[in-house]
């Protein structure tokens, strides 16, 4: 593991000799000695992205991001895959890829999303508007997550702190409780350790939406493709989230691959989510792209598993143009057989 970069980094024994309460007062005085290097960093910016493809106003945040952003899952998630993943990265930077989001979570436990990453952010952080995110809904255990992603990315802030995943109501009752995660994010954005903050979810846009007009969240991080509209869309929580002012990132553009005419299915087994897929989508990586493009949103995040998807992914970006509404309405008449298998991270 490469050397840490925050001055002092908590170390996992003294969790141990202290106990939840106590580590979390030692991460806020450890917090606090990184503050002077984070709160000078000027926000990222890559001189390539403005010649690579349009960029959009990322909410209220001042960055400007490009259409395409690189997602920290399929080869960036896979254990060790460092001859795959550090070259996605690092073509990612030089074709003007300037949003980079990962997870506490993706990669297992050892967290190999943040490890390749953290690889290149050690030489190249400022080039790229950097977010991850905690799945614990707790103060202390949200700070200890933040604490070790810092480790893995190898920076003394992230531009992005999210809430991963929120699902239920209960998930939000939980983060605005007293000792819950909204108690870490302020205490992290106080510290300068995060710049903004966010949250992220797939299931039931109610829940987001409950979460934002509880909380001045920056961005927010939505699952939406051209299947949207046949089950429990999330349309009505993008035009909140414009009026919120709120960078939009959009998520499961291609659900992974089930909304894709390309896509052959994998065995049952091998297939997430309860939802088991026996044909393939309806819509071409250029189409569901465009689709979700053409509606408010700031970015979109793929995870991509060669550098030719990367290099796709990219050119679909720099020559998009917005499709008409007789255009959209046709690709959502065409998603709307597959839409069970393209909106499977739904709550059904």
């Amino acid at each position: 593991m490469a050397e840490k970069s925050m001055a002092g980094s908590l170390e996992r024994r003294d969790l141990f000799k202290f106990g939840a309460a106590a580590a979390a007062g030692l991460l806020a005085e450890r917090l606090s000695a990184a503050e002077p290097a984070a709160q000078a960093a000027p926000l990222p910016w890559n001189q390539a992205t403005a010649r690579a493809m349009p960029t959009r106003n990322l909410g209220r945040t001042g960055h400007l991001v490009g259409l395409f952003s690189l997602g920290g899952q399929a080869a960036l998630e896979k254990p060790q895959n460092e001859a795959v993943a550090l070259p996605i990265l690092e073509r990612a930077l030089d074709l003007g890829v300037n949003y980079i989001d990962t997870s506490a979570r993706y990669g297992g436990e050892a967290r190999w999303s943040e490890q390749y990453i953290g690889q290149v952010m050690k030489r190249r952080r400022a080039e790229a508007y950097l977010a991850t995110k905690t799945h614990d809904r707790s103060r202390d255990g949200s700070l200890k997550l933040l604490e070790k992603s810092l480790e893995l990315l190898q920076t003394d802030r992230v531009d992005l702190w999210q809430l991963h995943a929120m699902s239920t109501l209960e998930d939000v009752e939980k983060v605005f409780a007293k000792g819950g995660a909204i108690e870490a994010f302020l205490r992290a954005r106080e510290q300068k350790l995060v710049r903004h903050l966010g949250l992220s979810g797939h299931t039931d846009p109610e829940v987001l939406a409950e979460a934002i007009r509880r909380f001045p969240f920056d961005c927010v991080l939505m699952a939406i493709n051209a299947a949207d509209p046949f089950h429990l869309s999330f349309r009505k929580l993008l035009d909140l989230a414009v009026e919120k002012r709120m960078g939009i990132i959009g998520m499961k553009i291609p659900a992974r691959g089930r909304l894709l005419s390309s896509w052959t299915p994998p065995p049952p087994e091998q297939q997430r989510g309860a939802t088991k897929v026996t044909r393939g989508g309806a819509l071409t990586i250029q189409e569901a792209l465009g689709y979700v493009l053409t509606l408010p949103v700031s970015t979109v995040i793929l995870g991509v598993d060669t550098l030719a998807q990367l290099e796709e992914d990219v050119a679909i970006a720099r020559a998009f143009t917005p499709f008409s509404p007789e255009q959209m309405a046709a690709l959502e008449k065409r998603a709307e057989p597959v839409a069970r298998q393209s909106l499977w991270f739904r709550r059904w």
